[in-house]
């Protein structure tokens, strides 16, 4: 007589359930990965922003006519909206693509702000940058 080797189907199905099991807890939590990563870019332009715009108003005594940050893979900024005076400036910015429903800004009162976010992430506007998903600082 000879033994026969190898899986049965039960067997193989088992593990094809195992690794959609897997795959279904594991490409979610990826994909908040990724997007938390996409984030900082728009907080560290953001800082790097109010830096620039703070060092200009020591050389200028206004704001008016400050840098502002370039746009960057995922988001784009806005220094004009509303525009920069004497005393005051908001530098915002506004995700593209797969980040399109996130925004953020500063201000000269280092005020940081969110103002779009995508659903299940937290609540708008808040008081700070919301950069994980929950709404937590």
């Amino acid at each position: 007589m000879k033994l026969q080797k190898g899986f049965t189907l039960i067997e193989l199905m088992i593990v094809v359930a195992i690794i959609g099991i897997l795959a279904a807890v594991a490409v979610p939590a990826y994909s908040d990965y990724v997007t938390r990563g996409k984030l900082i870019e728009a907080t560290a332009a953001l800082s790097d922003g109010r830096v620039k715009i703070e060092q200009y108003f020591q050389d200028n005594r206004t704001y008016v006519g400050g840098t502002c940050p370039a746009a960057t893979t995922n988001f784009t900024y806005d220094c004009n909206t509303p525009a920069a005076t004497i005393s005051a400036y908001t530098i915002s910015a506004s995700g593209v693509g797969s980040m399109a429903d996130f925004a953020y800004s500063i201000n000269e009162t280092n005020t940081r702000r969110t103002t779009g976010l995508k659903t299940g992430w937290g609540a708008v506007p808040a008081n700070c940058w919301i950069t994980s998903k929950g709404g937590s600082c």
